[in-house]
């Protein structure tokens, strides 16, 4: 979902970047595990990345699993007010274990994978996020274009 409209916004004139576990965890974050204290560290090397790409004039979409509130309220934290729009993509735990094209949540069940937020570890819900997207009720082109239109809808794009 994040690419998709990071490629609709690229074609609409705005300069984007994608920051997610795959371009983060097997670089900057390499080192880093599952752990309340790794998950916290993750978040905020996050964070600060996405701060020097906003000040330098960039849309930034992150794409993680950010379990604990006060972690997501850090990063809020790191820039002006209104460059942090948090976009909750709600989705039942079910799917998104239907949906596990690498295996993470079968490797979480066997235990392979330890402290996995919705397996054995928690996860806490935006309490008021800027926007809510339902995923398992809405195709990734309905969420990406209901994204849009909420940026449009605050004038953050054009």
């Amino acid at each position: 979902m994040a690419c998709c409209l990071e490629e609709k916004l690229f074609r609409r004139g705005v300069r984007t970047f994608v920051i997610d576990g795959d371009n983060i965890r097997t670089g900057l974050n390499k080192g880093l595990g599952f752990s309340a204290e790794d998950r916290q560290e993750n978040i905020r090397r996050i964070g600060e990345v996405a701060k020097l790409f906003v000040e330098a004039g960039t849309m930034v979409m992150t794409a993680f699993i950010s379990p604990y509130r006060k972690d997501r309220e850090l990063v809020r934290n790191l820039v002006d007010k209104g460059e942090f729009i948090e976009v909750y993509v709600k989705c039942p735990l079910r799917v998104c274990e239907q949906r596990d094209v690498k295996g993470h949540y079968k490797m979480a069940r066997q235990g392979i994978i330890r402290n996995f937020t919705g397996v054995d570890d928690p996860y806490e819900e935006p309490e008021h996020p800027e926007m809510v997207v339902e995923t398992a009720r809405m195709t990734v082109e309905e969420s990406v274009e209901s994204i849009i239109r909420f940026l449009e809808e605050r004038n953050v794009i054009v």
